[in-house]
């Protein structure tokens, strides 16, 4: 099943982040313009014409991460957005991650 067809699961802690194998598999279903950072995260950053519509994206994946309840961190400028996943309560990356970007990838 696709990502973009999953829903998130709750992450209390308790399990392992992905290694790298796992990421590399679930990494080949994003956009090539996620990077992986140090195995921990994924980072996206993209370009609008001008702060409405950069706002107007956050406000569309504001709609997934609570629809999903995992929330990415997001870092705004005026036509910039910079999007970081990781399952804080693990330390590093889990499938949710990749639900959540592959969700964004839609957009």
């Amino acid at each position: 099943m696709p990502l973009t067809d999953e829903k998130c699961v709750p992450c209390e802690g308790g399990v392992s982040p992905l290694g790298p194998d796992e990421i590399s598999e679930y990494r080949r279903e994003l956009d090539n313009r996620w990077e992986v950072i140090d195995n921990k995260k994924i980072k996206r950053e993209f370009k609008f014409k001008d702060f409405r519509e950069t706002m107007a994206f956050v406000n569309r994946i504001a709609e997934i991460a609570a629809a999903e309840d995992h929330h990415p961190d997001l870092y705004v400028s005026y036509n910039r957005l910079t999007v970081e996943l990781i399952t804080h309560a693990i330390g590093g990356l889990s499938k949710n991650d990749f639900i959540v970007a592959s969700k964004i990838d839609r957009l």
